[in-house]
């Protein structure tokens, strides 16, 4: 059994008018109306997918993972509880996230991750980029994807892999010394990858997956033009074959825009790579 998607995630921050303008005017997500001390932003027909709650940690402070509907819910509950990792129903945040049903339960580096179904979808109302953005590739694929730093690389494995059901898609070897692990639960090539570095921070950057390559353009001058550092040059990935840009989003951890990633498929063969990009991709210091 595993996750159909990542849905949602929320970061906690004190940079509450620095994230709306970075989430509006560079990654061009449409606003919506929050809870009180709560940004919330949208990319497709689902009401939400990014959250930026009010608080002093500047991290991802939770992850939601659409599990289709109840039995695969229960499925998932029950196996994760057969690896020690004890999931609860909390129905008072199930509403305020906007689902049917939601379950939290914590991985191995303390991440709350939520499990649930029945998001809230408004199609009657278009979805709108203030920026001018195309569209989003979400729907099966979901949000996009998260790269996680742990502490312990092997039970974070076991947690995403035999806990929510992740496969891996492949491993890149970074520098000769870091392996990198990057895990599919759909067609997205990877919708978590871990790094296995014991750092404060949880979230090494997040990735939106854009419908067209002048989307990725039109982000890369604007993130130039509005002063949202770019921390990583135009480039295309080994692995995924994505064409993106990195900018430093307002808590300090990065932010991947791309488009034209390739997809898993039944005939998707485990891969390894001694380097993460094909071209580009190259560090930007602060003074350029």
């Amino acid at each position: 059994m595993k996750v159909k998607s990542l849905g949602y995630i929320g970061i906690e921050s004190n940079k509450m008018d620095e994230w709306q303008s970075y989430c509006t005017n560079v990654l061009g997500l449409m606003e919506m109306e929050a809870p009180d001390n709560e940004l919330r932003f949208r990319m497709d027909d689902l009401h939400w997918r990014i959250a930026v709650s009010r608080g002093d940690k500047e991290d991802l402070i939770y992850a939601g993972f659409d599990t289709r509907d109840s039995d695969r819910l229960n499925a998932l509950v029950e196996q994760l509880a057969t690896l020690g990792f004890k999931a609860s129903e909390d129905a008072a945040l199930a509403t305020s996230r906007g689902v049917s049903c939601l379950y939290k339960v914590a991985d191995p580096d303390g991440l709350q991750v939520e499990l649930f179904y029945g998001a809230t979808e408004i199609a009657e109302i278009p979805f709108i980029s203030p920026a001018g953005v195309s569209g989003f590739l979400t729907g099966d694929q979901g949000l996009g994807h998260i790269v996680l730093y742990t502490g312990d690389i092997e039970e974070k494995r076991r947690f995403y892999m035999q806990g929510l059901g992740f496969k891996l898609s492949d491993t890149i070897l970074m520098g000769g010394e870091v392996m990198l692990t990057f895990l599919h639960c759909n067609p997205r090539h990877h919708t978590v990858a871990l790094v296995p570095a014991p750092v404060p921070k949880r979230m090494n950057h997040f990735m939106v997956q854009a419908n067209t390559l002048d989307d990725v353009g039109h982000a890369n001058d604007r993130a130039q033009r509005l002063g949202a550092p770019i921390t990583v040059s135009l480039g295309c990935h080994t692995n995924d074959r994505m064409v993106s840009f990195y900018s430093r989003s307002p808590s300090d951890f990065e932010v991947e825009f791309g488009f034209g990633a390739r997809v898993v498929d039944d005939k998707w063969s485990v891969g390894h790579h001694t380097g993460p990009s094909i071209w580009g991709h190259k560090a930007v210091t602060q003074d350029q």
